[in-house]
């Protein structure tokens, strides 16, 4: 063999001992990187988890609050309407309180009203109890005292107009004469 061969064949050595270490420096290096990818990657996962999982409530929470509002409008849709029929109920009632001459039309009267009440309360309205009744700020108006020996101190002792509530809400309180 002549001086080249032999170089070469000293370099293919050289080459072939130092493939198994640049191989595994190499791997070295691969598991290395990948090692600290793995933890970023981690991160950037567990960060869109987060963010997923806050959407997902923020979303049902809308769904929750859309639902409520559009319950809420079924529910005081009339409120407007039912509001202004109160004055109307009022005076039917006080004309029912008079003695009529004609007692067919006093029936008559009476049932018109009836029925009246009938869709009101179906449509949600419900009379505030109050006379005999502890007085509550939140239905009650309290408009006069008096000193009455039938009842306790802070009971209602007359109802001067109803109240009412519209599907648990109240939409007029009752003004009220309270005892000391």
């Amino acid at each position: 063999m002549n001086q080249e061969e032999v170089k070469e064949e000293q370099k293919q050595e050289e080459t072939q001992a130092d493939t198994p270490e640049t191989e595994a420096e190499a791997a070295e290096e691969t598991q290395t990187e990948a090692a600290a990818e793995v933890p970023a990657q981690a991160e950037e996962e567990e960060a869109l988890q987060t963010k997923y999982m806050r959407l997902m409530a923020d979303f049902q929470n809308y769904k929750r609050r859309a639902e409520k509002e559009k319950g809420d409008i079924y529910a005081y849709a009339n409120e407007k309407i039912v509001v202004e029929l109160l004055t109307v109920m009022d005076n039917f009632e006080r004309a029912l309180q008079h003695e009529a001459a004609d007692e067919g039309f006093a029936e008559g009267m009476k049932m018109i009203f009836k029925q009246l009440t009938g869709v009101l309360e179906k449509a949600g309205l419900e009379e505030i109890k109050a006379e005999g009744e502890d007085f509550d700020p939140n239905f009650h108006n309290a408009v006069m005292t008096e000193d009455n020996a039938e009842f306790e101190s802070g009971k209602v002792t007359e109802v001067l107009q109803k109240g009412y509530l519209l599907n648990k809400k109240v939409i007029r309180p009752s003004m009220v004469k309270v005892n000391n």
